[in-house]
């Protein structure tokens, strides 16, 4: 599908503000109502926009952790890997997990209350067999950028 410039600022404010009339989107890439909702329908059915979300501060909720867990499994077959993405799935506190190339396997971001459910849910994912041989644990103490939007000015040269 071929992007204009317009189609990029719609991506691009929808990236910071998901939640927005679409009066107000119109407004920001300086398009009446209709066309921008029609051009955003058509980034939607194309599948270029994968859903909306809110950002839950968790810091609000009580307390919580966030861990990254580097994973080698111990069997480098397709089946073990479709094994241990679909284990992943049973388990909320498994927020994010990207298959690697390189040397470990997955890197998987998990968010539980406290270091204890962290090593419950460790200790479940290990019972089950999954296949995992090792894993390293990387705290998470603070964080210093993220959650913001794709870089989309990489890719506007490609598409216009």
């Amino acid at each position: 599908m071929k992007l204009d410039a317009r189609d990029f600022d719609i991506l691009r404010v929808l990236a910071r503000e998901g939640r927005i009339s679409k009066s107000a989107l119109a407004e920001k890439i300086g398009l009446s109502p209709t066309p921008a909702w029609e051009r955003l329908k058509k980034l939607e059915n194309a599948g270029l926009i994968d859903g909306y979300r809110a950002e839950i501060n968790l810091r609000k909720l009580g307390p919580s952790v966030t861990v990254f867990v580097a994973a080698e499994l111990a069997d480098h077959t397709q089946a073990s890997f479709q094994t241990f993405e679909a284990s992943l799935q049973a388990h909320e506190e498994i927020v994010a997990c990207w298959a690697l190339g390189g040397g470990f396997d997955y890197l998987l971001q998990i968010v539980t209350r406290d270091i204890d459910a962290y090593q419950r849910l460790i200790d479940t994912l290990l019972d089950a067999r999954i296949g995992i041989a090792r894993y390293f644990t990387y705290i998470v103490t603070k964080q210093v950028k993220g959650g913001g939007p794709p870089p989309l000015g990489l890719f506007m040269e490609d598409n216009t």
